[in-house]
């Protein structure tokens, strides 16, 4: 069963889709906060994830990032990566308020950008008990070096001068100009496989959203390059981690090098031939099988608040 729900994030107002398992329980059950991509929408990959998750017997729930999607605050579009984990962390608040959740048995899934904003959520949030990705990327990492770590170092001062260019145009009062992500399917299949996913998923009917978000204000750039996603990945533990890459995801390599600094319990699992969209819908039958063995351990009645291991 799904329902809309709301929620405020450091007073912005969240859109949310809350999703039940269709058969009764004996009493509260254990919960599952799914985030979406960067430019994402909850109707995407993430309401597909958060639906299995309650068919698996979870609560889920997935939500629109402040500024995007259904849910509040201006400007439209923004990414501002310390919104996202505050978000993350209002979302929680939001599950402890309800009857049907046990509140010691909270657990958190991010998605490509998401599973960047999870990692600092968890780290200063000690209600969060487990923590898993799903094709992680550190935005900041991301747009410093590039999504395979090999972009050009003037890329990104060039997006620095536009945002700076875009603060004083807003202290001026006038319009911020917009950071284009979609590109045409000619430039995404010359920019190599990520893109073109990028452009087949965002661009067509295999996962376009009227509500996603197709242009940032440059006011995001600086936001985004500031923030560090992995740095405080240790401090997770002893809660356990789980990091679910494609082994062909141009930005597996940021997944691999989250695990070496996390403390055990820490799992990376691969998912042979897939790329980092792929596992937004084309292999989520794989993927939902590690998600269900993981929460239902690391989130079972009986070991919550106890340290165990995954695998």
């Amino acid at each position: 069963m799904r329902i809309d729900v709301t929620f405020p994030s450091a007073g912005i107002p969240l859109a949310g889709h809350l999703y039940t398992p269709d058969t009764a329980a004996d009493g509260p059950l254990a919960a599952v906060v799914v985030g979406h991509p960067g430019s994402g929408v909850k109707e995407q990959t993430a309401g597909s994830y958060a639906r299995r998750l309650a068919e698996a017997g979870f609560v889920a729930l997935a939500f629109d990032a402040a500024y995007q999607g259904e849910s509040g605050g201006d400007p439209r579009g923004l990414e501002d990566p310390a919104q996202r984990v505050e978000d993350f962390k209002a979302a929680v608040s939001y599950l402890t308020t309800r009857t049907d959740v046990d509140t010691d048995r909270i657990g958190v899934l991010g998605i490509c950008a998401s599973g960047g904003y999870v990692i600092p959520a968890a780290v200063t949030d000690h209600r969060i008990r487990a923590v898993a990705t799903v094709s992680a990327v550190d935005i900041g990492l991301s747009f410093r070096v590039g999504p395979d770590g090999t972009q050009d170092p003037a890329v990104v001062q060039s997006l620095l001068d536009a945002a700076a260019a875009a603060r004083t145009a807003a202290a001026a009062g006038e319009p911020v100009p917009a950071f284009p992500l979609r590109i045409t399917e000619d430039a995404a299949r010359a920019a190599g496989r990520y893109a073109h996913e990028g452009w087949e998923y965002y661009s067509t009917d295999r996962g376009r959203h009227p509500r996603q978000t197709d242009d940032l204000p440059f006011t995001s750039i600086d936001k985004i390059v500031n923030f560090d996603a992995f740095h405080l990945v240790g401090l997770i533990a002893p809660r356990p981690l789980l990091m679910v890459v494609g082994d062909e995801a141009s930005t597996a390599w940021m997944s691999e090098e989250a695990v070496k600094k996390a403390d055990e319990p820490k799992h990376l699992h691969w998912i042979q031939g897939a790329g980092h969209i792929d596992l937004y819908d084309r292999y989520v039958s794989q993927v939902v099988p590690e998600l269900t063995a993981f929460f239902t351990e690391h989130l079972a009645a009986d070991r919550a608040g106890t340290t165990v291991r995954y695998r």
